[in-house]
């Protein structure tokens, strides 16, 4: 059921992924409690850990420790990915407006405000662009081609899908954490389900330490994920392409009798057959992988295996072990 909103809940909860960020973890802290506290209004923050294998679990517990009033962590005991550390992270929160936010502070904190704005203006979802983005041409032209890509598969408009930065009302929240899907993408999920969606420009900059932890393989797998999760799309496309290419392999057949009995048999086109041939092994390979990963996510969901395990939540009136 969802989590109703206490009387004494805070107005804003701030939900944080956190995988290997020690030597960004200080700056975000120093950026972000301020600009929280001048809010002025009551708040939350929710860090997840996701098994990290550096020091930041200690700094994320010296920083409860710190400031018990406005901040809780929770630990997962492995690593479960960043989706669902924020899922993890709604499960947690209890404000009526929930902002995610990346640990890496390409994103600004600074820019919080103007999404809660937005949510106020009476908008339940507010999802963000990058201005001026502060990545590699590589990233920039891949993301623009998948963004363009997802877009005519699932019909999910949304400009820049890899901005965490992102705001949610309450009932959005709650609707949200009664998926239970294995895999999901929450900006996508998020976009299906809102009512009154926008989107506004925030600032970018560059990563204040570390490196990215997504790897071309991790983006394409992202992606993948997003496109298998939300259309059939993929599957009608490689039907229409199979039936084309028996239509045309048809054709091809009947051309070759004819030119058997007409001409006699003749080995001249032997190398172009084996062009075809392995083109079309190509597109009945590729056709079984696509396959593959429909029946894959029907596998993981009929498991029905818990999507991450929490080893503990450190917050105010003690700590919850898992």
């Amino acid at each position: 059921m969802p989590n109703a909103v206490a009387l004494n809940a805070p107005a804003l909860s701030v939900v944080i992924p956190v995988y290997n960020e020690e030597a960004v973890l200080q700056a975000l802290f120093d950026r972000l409690y301020p600009v929280l506290d001048g809010l002025g209004e009551p708040y939350e923050i929710v860090f997840v850990n996701d098994g990290s294998r550096d020091r930041s679990p200690q700094m994320l517990a010296a920083q409860y420790r710190l400031r018990p009033d406005v901040t809780r962590v929770v630990l997962f005991n492995g690593n479960f990915g960043q989706h669902m550390a924020i899922m993890a992270g709604f499960e947690q929160v209890r404000g009526a407006i929930t902002i995610t936010l990346d640990a890496d502070l390409q994103n600004p904190p600074e820019e919080i405000p103007r999404l809660v704005a937005a949510i106020r203006a009476g908008h339940d979802y507010v999802g963000t662009i990058r201005r001026h983005r502060e990545d590699s041409a590589f990233r920039r032209i891949a993301s623009k081609a998948m963004n363009r890509l997802r877009e005519n598969i699932t019909r999910i408009q949304m400009t820049d899908q890899g901005c965490m930065l992102r705001a949610y009302d309450r009932a959005l929240v709650d609707t949200l954490n009664a998926c239970r899907e294995v895999n999901t993408f929450i900006p996508a999920l998020a976009y299906t389900f809102a009512a009154s969606p926008t989107e506004i420009e925030v600032s970018h900059e560059e990563r204040f330490a570390g490196e990215s932890k997504y790897s071309l393989y991790k983006l394409v797998r992202l992606n993948f994920d997003l496109v298998t999760g939300f259309s059939i799309v993929p599957l009608q496309w490689f039907s229409l392409i199979g039936m084309l290419l028996a239509l045309g392999s048809g054709a091809l057949f009947l051309l070759l009798l004819v030119r058997r009995f007409v001409l006699g048999a003749e080995v001249e086109g032997v190398f172009t057959l084996f062009a075809l041939q392995f083109f079309l092994t190509g597109i009945m390979l590729f056709g079984i992988g696509l396959m593959g990963e429909y029946v894959g996510r029907i596998q993981q969901e009929v498991r029905s295996r818990p999507r991450y395990r929490i080893a503990a939540v450190l917050q105010q009136g003690g700590d919850a072990g898992a």
